[in-house]
């Protein structure tokens, strides 16, 4: 089912798609290609909102396909063949996040098809949008499995060389509680990306083994004594370049233990950040807080900042290609 969300300030209207099959339930916005909603048995796994105007004015990507380039880029600045291209920056006036100020995240795009069970969307980003090369024709295809799963299968084409880096930016709460602390997190990395101060990935790929950053055997999201000034904000390393099918990259427990959420992907980053930083003003979903920890994010991604590090995965689309991701959040 189609039906009217709201209508953008410029007068463009936004979409809601809604998607049902077995246990899951999902609504899908062209906005941004948001998953506004995602209910498993009937109960809210996702944050978001219930309105357009709170995710204009206060959504901190909530639901998104972030993109063209997912996650930062030190300085906003990237070199290609020889030519150095200056992006949107768009966090804290330095870094490239997310795309940029306009990036996939804040486009309309277009339903191409749809039925109950799944909707494809497609967005056609121009030469020079937000200082990239390249025009980029995109295709986003959410599904709804008859195995309990949401799958994502993006793929997009390029006409000039340029990076392209999507992920679905969706903040996960399994049980509804206030916070995710004491939900319990597994991710099959054995290494991850350290970040400077901005958050920007240093260069070095080090081993999660004696770090708060080992979540290989499952811990809580919970700071440890000694853990309190630990960020999770930080891509893991799954492989060193993208897969030909999915793999495990990650499981999801609410505090419980009562439900499960798997991450498969082809991608070969996932970025995990626990909503450290939120703090929203306005009602959520069935009229809930968000305050800081109320979400995680599981970004399955290419490493970020890769397009400036010899020794990360490849970035960069070529004309030649077609960029492929597939990511699959399967519950039980």
């Amino acid at each position: 089912m189609i039906k009217e969300f709201g209508v953008l300030p410029d007068g463009t209207v936004v979409q809601e798609i809604t998607l049902a099959k077995g246990s899951l339930a999902a609504s899908i916005l062209t906005l941004g290609g948001i998953i506004r909603d995602l209910k498993v048995d009937g109960e809210t796994v996702v944050l978001g909102f219930d309105d357009l105007q709170s995710y204009l004015d206060h959504s901190p990507y909530f639901g998104v396909i972030a993109g063209r380039c997912a996650n930062r880029i030190g300085g906003g600045r990237m070199t290609i063949d020889g030519v150095t291209y200056q992006l949107d920056q768009n966090e804290r006036g330095i870094n490239h996040l997310h795309g940029g100020s306009l990036g996939f995240s804040s486009r309309v795009w277009q339903v191409e098809q749809h039925d109950k069970a799944s909707v494809l969307l497609k967005l056609v980003s121009e030469d020079g949008d937000m200082g990239y090369p390249g025009r980029v024709e995109v295709l986003a295809r959410y599904t709804l499995t008859g195995t309990g799963a949401l799958r994502l299968k993006i793929t997009a084409t390029t006409d000039k060389t340029t990076p392209v880096n999507l992920t679905q930016h969706a903040y996960f709460n399994l049980d509804g509680s206030s916070n995710i602390l004491d939900h319990t997190l597994e991710i099959a990395a054995e290494t991850y990306l350290p970040v400077d101060e901005a958050l920007i990935p240093t260069g070095e790929i080090r081993n999660v083994a004696w770090t708060p950053y080992d979540f290989r055997d499952g811990r809580k999201l919970r700071r440890k004594a000694g853990e309190e000034n630990v960020v999770f904000d930080h891509n893991f390393c799954l492989a060193d370049a993208p897969r030909e099918g999915v793999e495990f990259a990650a499981a999801l427990e609410d505090g419980s233990g009562n439900r499960r959420m798997e991450v498969w992907t082809s991608e070969p980053g996932l970025q995990l950040y626990d909503a450290q930083r939120i703090s929203v003003t306005v009602p959520g979903l069935d009229g809930r807080h968000y305050g800081a920890h109320a979400g995680l994010c599981l970004e399955a991604q290419r490493w970020p900042d890769s397009v400036n590090h010899d020794g990360f995965t490849p970035v960069l689309l070529q004309p030649s290609e077609t960029y492929t991701h597939v990511t699959e959040f399967r519950f039980s």
